[in-house]
């Protein structure tokens, strides 16, 4: 038989192969499709569900977000739609809590009920199964683990036992910053330094060793900063198993699974890397106990109420390494930012430390108790720019009354501390840069003051908020005691979009002219 009297068979094989092909695809759609009219028809008719935007079927609103800005996005729909917001993600019932009273209610009157964690792909892989704190659901595993933090890793005494691992780091940038200077270096990457500086910082407390040097090539901290970030996108990345359980092929087909996979590979690695060096009982002992010991300790304490494993120990950490290298970086940023683009605020914080400190040439933690204004332009950064926006979500673990609305078990609930933040029946003027809203004010950011959550509240409140408070206020007041900070030259505008992931970094570098300044003589050097 000739080619081309082959050619109507090959057409009518490839037809039959391209019918089965769309019907294999159209299954999955249409049962999805009675699904999804099913669910809404009972959500609506059982649940008397808070006001949010029309969806469509399937996808519900997914199609409406704006994940570049995702916080900001579903503060303007929240103003349509009321501080209580209704969304269903694929199949998922979804709340957005988006003013203080009803922030109270979720993170307080109702806390037991919104507790729990829900389990996303993301965090489940990176946390080894929800091991961590962070992303652990609320059970008997999470409280004992909670306990550990609290008493062990970040209790006040242990925090002010690392005073001197602080110092010694902010110290060390200020002197760095000097040097290029020195050099006619004026325009200062701010964010790479401070990045720098607390991945030093958290890597002494937690892990006992010094990784990074300001002035080599860099290419280790690059890598490791990269590492990070990406493993935080991949926390809050769409993976579409989560949403529609039957389309969880689609994440391979596109790569989101070999690309999680990769991270965890590589953040397993370093997390395993830092354990053996720490069982080498040839390690040299230059620095007083760190996490990783603390937690080592507990391991093989027969005492000890729980028996950590080895992954329990890596989810810790990778709380550690992102809620506190990439949360501190951030708040400094934006801090500085803020004070750029606003200068008389800048000149009086200067002011203040200025005088408070005289002419010691450093500011120490013991120092900080004056600061202040410096506290209040901090809290007003965690105000209007808050470095987990959304918080971590949470899953009402029964079915609860919100205002009148009937909120079903397993809802998704998203706290918006942005929206928050510039919740109207809280500030006046919310949308502008004011530090003095604070001056002589109660209102703090531990959790008891609903108005501002940049650490959340309640049992889910983070951990390590003492911490990374003292870090930052450290880091500031350094830097504007020592440098006056400009604008470079030519510069058009200092932006402030921000990235996307778990913690929201400001998009673009800041880069900064900084000139020492001679406390003697209060004038900047020439």
């Amino acid at each position: 038989m000739q080619p081309s009297s082959l050619r109507p068979y090959l057409q009518q094989i490839d037809m039959e192969v391209v019918s089965v092909l769309i019907t294999l695809l159209l299954l999955p759609a249409f049962f999805l499709i009675i699904l999804y009219k099913l669910t809404s028809f009972l959500s609506k008719t059982v649940h008397r569900l808070p006001p949010g935007p029309p969806g469509l079927p399937i996808i519900g609103n997914l199609h409406q977000l704006d994940t570049s800005n995702l916080s900001d996005h579903l503060w303007r729909l929240s103003k349509r739609y009321g501080p209580l917001m209704s969304l269903r993600l694929g199949l998922i019932q979804t709340l957005v809590v988006s003013s203080a009273e009803m922030a109270k209610q979720v993170l307080k009157i109702e806390d037991l009920v919104f507790c729990t964690r829900p389990l996303f792909t993301g965090t489940k892989k990176i946390s080894y199964n929800n091991k961590d704190v962070a992303w652990s659901p609320y059970n008997e595993y999470w409280r004992e683990m909670r306990k550990i933090c609290n008493v062990h890793l970040f209790s006040l005494k242990q925090v002010n036992s690392f005073c001197f691992v602080r110092e010694d780091e902010v110290f060390t940038m200020i002197d760095t910053i000097k040097n290029r200077i020195s050099i006619k270096q004026e325009v200062i990457n701010l964010s790479e330094i401070v990045m720098i500086l607390m991945s030093n910082i958290v890597y002494r407390v937690a892990f006992g060793k010094r990784p990074y040097v300001y002035d080599d090539e860099q290419k280790e901290v690059r890598r490791f900063h990269e590492l990070l970030l990406e493993c935080q996108a991949l926390l809050v990345n769409f993976y579409y198993r989560d949403y529609f359980p039957f389309m969880g092929w689609l994440d391979k087909l596109n790569g989101s699974m070999s690309r999680l996979e990769k991270n965890f590979k590589d953040m397993d690695e370093c997390y395993q890397n830092l354990i053996d060096e720490h069982l080498n009982r040839n390690r040299p002992n230059e620095m007083q106990e760190d996490m990783v010991d603390i937690l080592l300790k507990l391991k093989q304490n027969s005492d000890s109420s729980m028996d950590l494993t080895f992954d329990n120990i890596k989810a810790v950490l990778m709380n550690i390494l992102i809620g506190g290298t990439e949360t501190g970086a951030a708040v400094v940023v934006w801090t500085m930012t803020l004070l750029i683009k606003n200068p008389e605020c800048l000149k009086k914080v200067q002011q203040e430390v200025r005088n408070a400190i005289g002419e010691k040439g450093k500011v120490h933690e013991d120092d900080l108790y004056k600061l202040n204004y410096l506290k209040a332009v901090i809290k007003e950064t965690y105000r209007l720019y808050p470095v987990a926006p959304l918080l971590v979500p949470r899953e009402s673990r029964d079915r609860c009354i919100l205002d009148g609305y009937e909120i079903p078990k397993k809802t998704l609930v998203y706290v918006n501390a942005w929206a928050v933040g510039r919740d109207p029946k809280c500030w006046e003027r919310p949308e502008e840069f004011d530090p003095e809203r604070f001056m002589g004010s109660s209102v703090d950011y531990k959790g008891n003051d609903f108005e501002l959550i940049p650490f959340g509240s309640g049992r889910r409140g983070c951990p390590g908020m003492t911490m990374g408070a003292v870090m930052v206020e450290l880091v500031l007041s350094n830097l504007v005691y020592s440098f006056d900070w400009e604008v470079p030259e030519g510069t058009k505008e200092i932006t402030t979009f921000a990235t996307v992931g778990t913690v929201s970094h400001k998009k673009d570098a800041l880069r900064l002219v900084a000139k020492v300044y001679d406390h003697v003589h209060g004038c900047c050097e020439n």
